[in-house]
């Protein structure tokens, strides 16, 4: 049982490395989009994580949830799907933070991300892509 938990956490902290990453290069976008190019941030927050959540997939699909047994074109449908939804909270939670709060909109879109992380890693683990208790 040991072995099947230092598996599940290794594949957790792989989830928490890619997610960082393709975070970043989110931010990165984001950054670009709205202070160099004048991009409103309402725009430019749903555009920037939506491309890097589809990079974040095929990296997830390779390197975290090994092992999965759906198809790419079922599972990136799933994962758009869980991705539009949460570029709808994302936008809606930076907002409020950002209008009513007076936060930046870079850092409302770093403190909304690690809710959103969460969730996302339960919904692919259980989910998408099926793999709780498989340790690839």
């Amino acid at each position: 049982m040991k072995a099947l938990d230092k598996k599940g956490t290794l594949r957790f902290f792989r989830y928490v490395s890619v997610g960082v990453s393709t975070f970043l290069f989110d931010m990165l976008l984001l950054y670009i989009a709205t202070t160099l190019l004048g991009v409103p941030y309402y725009v430019s927050t749903p555009i920037a994580f939506l491309i890097a959540m589809t990079i974040n997939y095929l990296i997830s699909r390779r390197f975290v949830f090994t092992g999965t047994e759906r198809k790419i074109h079922h599972g990136y449908m799933y994962y758009v799907v869980l991705g539009v939804s949460a570029a709808s909270v994302i936008t809606g939670l930076v907002t409020i933070l950002v209008e009513h709060v007076g936060f930046n909109y870079l850092v409302a879109r770093t403190i909304v991300s690690g809710l959103v992380g969460i969730f996302g890693y339960l919904f692919n683990l259980y989910f998408n892509f099926k793999v709780v208790g498989k340790h690839g």
